[in-house]
């Protein structure tokens, strides 16, 4: 599995000839990616409506490729209207042969700020399971209850009453049993976070751990 950071959450992997992109935002956003690093993707997932995951006008011309199947949430179509996504729901496992994606539950933090039609009512979360890793992107996302375990794990460490602070995160992904824990969710300036915090909580609980920089690959 390839793997490949842009900013805020946005990830794309790499497996069993598919390239699975999941929330491209609006965030440190180049109006080359579609046509270049976001291009000829199978599989397009979006979490939720926020613009930081889901630039439309990204979306719009990835998905002018024939080959895309574009999954995400009832609240996203109605939202974008001009979009025709495949609605997915937390339950949901979408099967392409030897990749299967499970589609889980999210559950993104309220603040007075996200008033006037920016709260969000429907989230989800997507697990990626290629046969040899299991990699769990959660959304914007507070702690919840869950059993979910996965080999890789991208979790939001911003805080500010939207997603996991570090402490929380870190608690989180102790209990998915991930060997390795990717940050995310910490690119808008508009919400600061203090990367030492993250990885002091990360250390005391022995998590694996690696900040990857926008466009850095990895294989797992």
């Amino acid at each position: 599995m390839k793997i490949t950071r842009f900013a805020q959450s946005c990830i794309l992997f790499e497996t069993n000839n598919k390239r699975i992109l999941i929330d491209p935002g609006y965030i440190k956003y180049k109006e080359s990616y579609p046509d270049n690093e976001w291009k000829d993707i199978d599989i397009l997932l979006v979490t939720h409506k926020h613009a930081d995951h889901c630039h439309i006008e990204a979306i719009k011309k990835i998905v002018q490729n024939p080959k895309t199947k574009f999954y995400t949430t009832k609240e996203v179509a109605e939202a974008y209207p001009e979009i025709s996504p495949n609605i997915v729901k937390p339950g949901d496992v979408l099967d392409f042969g030897d990749i299967k994606i499970e589609v889980v539950k999210a559950v993104h933090g309220y603040i007075p700020l996200l008033k006037g039609g920016k709260e969000v009512n429907e989230n989800v979360g997507f697990i990626i399971d290629d046969g040899k890793n299991r990699a769990y992107q959660t959304s914007d996302t507070i702690c919840f209850k869950n059993e979910y375990k996965c080999d890789i794990l991208f979790v939001p460490v911003c805080n500010h009453g939207l997603v996991m602070s570090p402490f929380e995160a870190s608690l989180f992904t102790k209990e998915t049993g991930a060997k390795l824990v990717v940050p995310i969710h910490y690119d808008n300036p508009k919400f600061p976070v203090d990367l030492k915090e993250v990885e002091k909580h990360f250390s005391v609980q022995g998590l694996n751990f690696k900040f990857l920089e926008l466009e850095e690959v990895i294989e797992a």
